[in-house]
């Protein structure tokens, strides 16, 4: 029987020769990711239940993120348990503030994901790291429980979809705008528990963290999981950057596989993407929505808050001063650092933008950078649900670091093209 790479993923997890869409199965855990927010509850949870155990900490990655460095004393009790857990238990991959990130961008670049893996998180946004042809999925703080304590938890086998991205991405356009496009086809839930499988031509031109932009957003068409198979560039990002094992099993979609949905994105005939208040699927080509006056741009989040996405940005604001409140947030200290020691700090700096410390923050609304009502946002992050980043009576409008900044400039939304 044919499978899918998600298939094969969970077979091999599960100890099968082949598992099905459907099927339910107890699968082996590879790794697991904690921040903040949803692991604090996980821990008491085992505590309550007399669990208190980690079934392998080799196999767990910990990073405070959301709320750091703590934003008032609720975060700072919740960074203080899990640093109080993660040195009970020894955790060798703990991440404390000064070397903590955005765990959707730390992991992998501190080479914690491995192809054909299953590795689960309790953060929605997991799904990033199916970038590197593994399963990765968001979870629970109940499931993230089970999985610290046991390292096994049951799945039912995704059903899968397939996207096949055609041509080459035109100077002005990238792989946030790609994602925008397939969530506006399909919608906010196109994609309900299924695997978003990602394939063609336009793909071996992206790099890893482009990549990473698209897996990262399957959620916001419902996905189970986004996955991308293994190639040169997957290679060419780990060699040399995994910790622990350095052994890893590529799996590949059949010819012959089954999917329940097949579509072909022209990425040639894309335009720059804005998704509009108040979801994802609402997104408009640049042609049609330049010129909405904006009261802030934000670049950063585990979607767009890597080092080529701050290039992709300077290059635009270079020389220039930003014409609305203007919040750059690299998402890891190695990030940070590069951008200062390529220039790119100070390029916003004189741009007039706030440069900040990694974290999730404005993001999800918790701190820098809350809208205040009537606001409206021009960010590079993944959600604009109703009061996503402050007021309910705020805008969000996702767009690319090159959409984002080129708005910044301007005031209002901004086709980047003119300024490349």
């Amino acid at each position: 029987m044919s499978m899918t790479i998600t298939e094969k993923i969970l077979a091999r997890a599960a100890g099968k020769e082949r598992v099905a869409a459907g099927e339910l199965i107890n699968a082996q855990v590879d790794m697991i990711m904690c921040h903040d927010v949803t692991t604090p509850p996980a821990i008491s949870m085992l505590k309550e239940k007399g669990i208190d155990k980690v079934f392998d900490p080799e196999k767990i990655v910990v990073t405070p993120d959301h709320f750091q460095p703590a934003k008032d004393i609720k975060s700072a009790e919740l960074h203080k348990r899990l640093d109080t857990w993660a040195k009970e238990k020894k955790l060798p991959y703990y991440y404390k503030i000064g070397r903590a990130g955005v765990c959707h961008a730390l992991l992998p670049e501190q080479g914690h994901i491995r192809p054909g893996e299953v590795i689960v998180g309790g953060d929605s946004h997991t799904c990033t790291y199916g970038a590197f042809g593994a399963f990765s999925t968001g979870i629970g703080s109940t499931d993230l429980a089970a999985a610290i304590a046991t390292g096994i938890l049951w799945f039912k086998v995704p059903e899968s979809m397939k996207f096949v991205l055609t041509g080459s991405l035109s100077k002005g356009v990238y792989s946030k705008d790609v994602v925008l496009e397939v969530i506006r086809r399909i919608g906010t839930d196109g994609a309900l528990y299924k695997a978003m499988e990602f394939v063609g031509p336009a793909l071996k031109e992206m790099s890893m963290a482009a990549r990473m932009t698209i897996t990262n957003m399957a959620i916001e068409a419902g996905g189970k999981n986004g996955i991308i198979g293994f190639d040169e560039t997957t290679k060419r990002y780990l060699d040399g950057r995994l910790k622990g094992k350095t052994d890893y099993t590529v799996f590949e979609s059949d010819v012959d596989a089954v999917y329940s949905h097949e579509d072909t994105i022209d990425c040639s005939s894309l335009e720059p993407m804005v998704a509009f208040p108040n979801l994802p699927s609402n997104g408009k080509p640049i042609s049609e929505c330049a010129g909405e006056a904006m009261d802030q741009c934000y670049i950063g989040s585990c979607t767009n808050g890597r080092i080529e996405d701050f290039r992709i940005a300077a290059g635009i604001i270079k020389g220039k001063e930003v014409a609305i409140r203007t919040i750059i947030v690299p998402t890891t200290p190695r990030i940070w650092k590069q951008a200062i020691d390529e220039g790119l700090a100070e390029i916003f700096y004189d741009a007039g933008c706030v440069v900040s410390a990694p974290t999730c923050g404005a993001c999800l609304g918790g701190f820098m950078g809350i809208l205040a009502e009537g606001e409206k946002c021009v960010s590079t992050t993944n959600r604009n649900f109703v009061g996503r980043m402050g007021s309910p009576k705020s805008g969000v409008y996702l767009a690319s670091p090159a959409t984002a900044a080129a708005s910044a400039v301007e005031g209002q939304l901004t086709d980047p093209r003119k300024y490349l």
